[in-house]
């Protein structure tokens, strides 16, 4: 596979090679899938998951956001990290999704504008110790850049899972997750995955 280039919020890229029956393009799908994951840095997601834990073990809280298909993969990460991991007799995991509130949304970019729909909840919200995740394919949305801003500020850790090349995301945050690929389905399956790695290592370990 050639270098992967960056993107812009919103732009149409790879969809396929185009003139394959079903079946042939799920094989390419396939292969293309399997070569992100290949190239999947394993250590990144193992300190995910340790951030996830330090803020299970402290008391600290977990943010998510993302725009368009990263948002779904963002409720469903905070549904995954407030419930699914939770075993009897431990500390429950407080993660909150915050694009899942439609009024506060478009009250906020409908006065201050869409840049601000993030920043403006984690100026209030996020504290010290807490860990911010930016789900984004581009890494370039400017209402996520303003938000690892403001988590910044606020002294929390920032982490984001990306695609492409990272984008600016990349390196306003304290790490991040890439999947290199150029396929959006390819990125947010892996995002979502990658998610679920963290939810039932949570679960299923054996130590506290």
């Amino acid at each position: 596979m050639s270098a992967i280039k960056g993107t812009e919020p919103g732009r149409l890229h790879v969809t396929g090679p185009g003139g394959l029956d079903a079946a042939r393009f799920a094989r390419w799908y396939r292969e293309r899938t399997l070569s992100a994951w290949d190239g999947l840095d394993l250590a990144a997601v193992k300190r995910l998951a340790l951030e996830a834990r330090r803020c299970e073990r402290q008391g600290r809280t977990i943010w998510v956001v993302g725009n368009g298909g990263s948002a779904a993969t963002a409720s469903h990460l905070a549904c995954d990290l407030s419930k699914t991991s939770h075993v009897k007799g431990r500390r429950r995991i407080k993660c909150v999704c915050l694009n899942d509130n439609a009024a506060t949304l478009t009250a906020i970019a409908n006065d201050l504008g869409f840049r601000s729909v993030f920043s403006h909840q984690l100026e209030a919200l996020a504290e010290r110790g807490d860990l911010v995740v930016l789900v984004s394919g581009s890494g370039n949305s400017p209402n996520l850049l303003a938000a690892a801003e403001a988590a910044r500020k606020a002294g929390a850790t920032t982490a984001a899972l990306l695609g492409f090349d990272g984008g600016a995301l990349k390196r306003a945050v304290d790490f991040h997750v890439l999947v290199s690929s150029d396929q959006y389905g390819i990125i947010e399956d892996a995002h979502m995955a990658i998610g679920h790695i963290v939810t039932f290592w949570l679960k299923q370990r054996r130590v506290p």
